[in-house]
């Protein structure tokens, strides 16, 4: 494994960890880290909700509420918006540690957003139990 993108996915998962308590975690390895939402109470299912993964050519970070909620996009950096592929995924290929900081308020922003839209559960909540009508984790990449 490439030893840069391995330091890449350490930083990115740090961003994701803190978040942990309100979501379940259903990777948990050195190349993939994925928290889904358990049960949302706006969706009534499951979904993942962001997740870091090592691939070939670059580390991904994929943050739905970036898609769910179209004004986060619009408060980023163009540096930031340049990473972009498609509408919620992040790729790096080497540590940028401006970005990386602009992407832990923009996760906190967004998960902020998702509990009060009613998709995520409260910082209070947690989001450990199976729920059912769940979509499939593959669908998303988790």
């Amino acid at each position: 494994m490439n030893s840069a993108f391995e330091a890449i996915f350490i930083r990115l998962r740090r961003i994701l960890e803190p978040h942990s308590t309100r979501f379940k975690v259903t990777a948990d390895a050195p190349d993939h880290y994925c928290l889904e939402v358990a049960f949302s109470p706006k969706f009534k299912k499951a979904f993942p909700v962001a997740w870091v993964k090592i691939g070939k050519a670059y580390v991904s970070y994929h943050f739905m509420p970036v898609y769910m909620f179209p004004k986060l996009r619009e408060r980023m950096s163009d540096k930031l918006k340049a990473r972009m592929q498609g509408k919620s995924c992040f790729n790096f290929k080497v540590l940028d540690e401006t970005l990386f900081k602009e992407l832990e308020g923009l996760t906190t922003e967004g998960f902020a957003m998702g509990r009060k839209a009613g998709v995520a559960p409260e910082p209070n909540a947690v989001n450990k139990v199976a729920a059912p009508n769940r979509l499939p984790a593959s669908l998303f990449g988790c």
